[in-house]
């Protein structure tokens, strides 16, 4: 059987669609992103007062780090937002890639990406390099500003169905307030005793040096086992 062949113009026409498709779905990331940044700012200066009202001076601020990311400073935590530069598509075996929505049209499966890390504040204070950080939710929209979320917890709470939800600027508000809540309630965990019962004198000499021993909100526990009823969460 001859291989069948492919016209030069078809294979610039399908370039063309595609990336038409991703350059929208980009362009809309990031009006949505852009949304993310304004609410988040406002927040902060709307009750950076009322903070100041605390018995101890605490952290409480907004930083903007560039087209792709900002962070929000609270207390002894940080958040940091950052949006993915490139479009993807939902795995076949999605759930999502089982809805009358996605069969309809399936240039709806293509996505953009933000994703919404926290961090410990000493972490950046102290330059602690080897600190672990975690994602507690990612948010896929695409060109029609439909939107998917996973999330840990209170985050995740606000998973709504891809093919009805709209994002607009009380879910971004409600997906930014719910992504503090949950930073809030997850503590700070004490490792293993059996862990740190021994030390030699040259590590602990090289842990005060460079200040090298990792530290994380479930420090000495894998991240994966971090689930709801694991571990208080």
């Amino acid at each position: 059987m001859e291989q069948q062949s492919i016209k030069p113009t078809e294979l610039v026409k399908a370039f063309i669609s595609k990336a038409s498709l991703k350059q929208d779905v980009y362009f809309k990331t990031l009006e949505v992103f852009n949304q993310f940044k304004k609410e988040s700012e406002d927040y902060i200066s709307l009750y950076s007062k009322t903070v100041l009202t605390s018995k101890y001076p605490l952290l409480f601020e907004y930083r903007d780090r560039g087209d792709f990311q900002f962070e929000l400073r609270f207390g002894s935590d940080i958040l940091i937002f950052m949006m993915h530069t490139n479009v993807f598509e939902f795995p076949r075996d999605h759930e999502v890639m089982k809805t009358d929505y996605i069969r309809e049209d399936k240039l709806r499966s293509y996505c953009g990406n933000i994703m919404i890390f926290n961090f410990l504040a000493d972490s950046f204070k102290y330059n602690r390099t080897n600190d672990l950080g975690y994602l507690i939710g990612r948010i896929f929209v695409n060109r029609e500003n439909h939107y998917f979320l996973e999330g840990k917890r209170e985050v995740g709470l606000l998973y709504n169905n891809f093919s009805n939800a709209r994002l607009n600027m009380k879910t971004i508000r409600s997906i930014i307030y719910s992504s503090i809540l949950y930073t809030i309630n997850f503590d700070l965990l004490t490792p293993p005793f059996e862990d740190f019962k021994e030390v030699t004198q040259q590590e602990m000499q090289t842990q005060l040096d460079s200040m090298t021993i990792r530290t994380g909100k479930r420090i000495g526990f894998r991240f994966q086992a971090d689930e709801a009823g694991q571990n208080g969460k």
